[in-house]
């Protein structure tokens, strides 16, 4: 008898981190603003604001987001920030991620980014999530328009 309790709660124990999202509501990620912090030969350096909102009535940590960028339909770069943040209950935190990015990559989008026009943005990615009950990666695809922040 002891030993299948044992196995029930090593089995458990294993399987708690992977039942995450379904006791927490996933977290939702908006591109709220850019801003172009540099332009230099060659390339052009960006940072993101991504509203990371919490649904929950408990804190949680984004651990680790990795994510890919994409200006009117073109991929301009992607990054990662390995910084935890911690994300309060039923609460928002805005996020700030740099990206880097090639003008070459940049291609048609480069003219609007200078001229300060509007742009048509994806962004996509996967977010490392730590709860109370373990960690969970929560993938994520945002599209919109945004206006440049000076």
């Amino acid at each position: 008898m002891k030993r299948t309790k044992k196995i029930f709660l090593l089995g458990l124990l294993f399987l708690l981190p992977s039942c995450v999202s379904w006791l927490y509501e996933k977290p939702t990620f908006t591109l709220k603003e850019v801003v172009v912090k540099r332009i230099s030969f060659g390339e052009i350096n960006f940072l993101f604001g991504i509203e990371v909102q919490n649904p929950n009535r408990s804190d949680l940590k984004l651990r680790e987001l990795e994510y890919r960028v994409y200006i009117e339909d073109q991929e301009v770069g992607n990054g990662r920030l390995e910084k935890e943040v911690l994300i309060a209950q039923s609460s928002s935190t805005l996020v700030q991620v740099p990206l880097r990015s090639d003008l070459r990559r940049m291609g048609n989008s480069l003219g609007l980014v200078l001229a300060g026009k509007d742009l048509r943005y994806k962004i996509e990615g996967a977010a490392v999530i730590k709860t109370r009950l373990g960690t969970s990666t929560i993938p994520f695809s945002k599209t919109g328009e945004i206006k440049l922040k000076n």
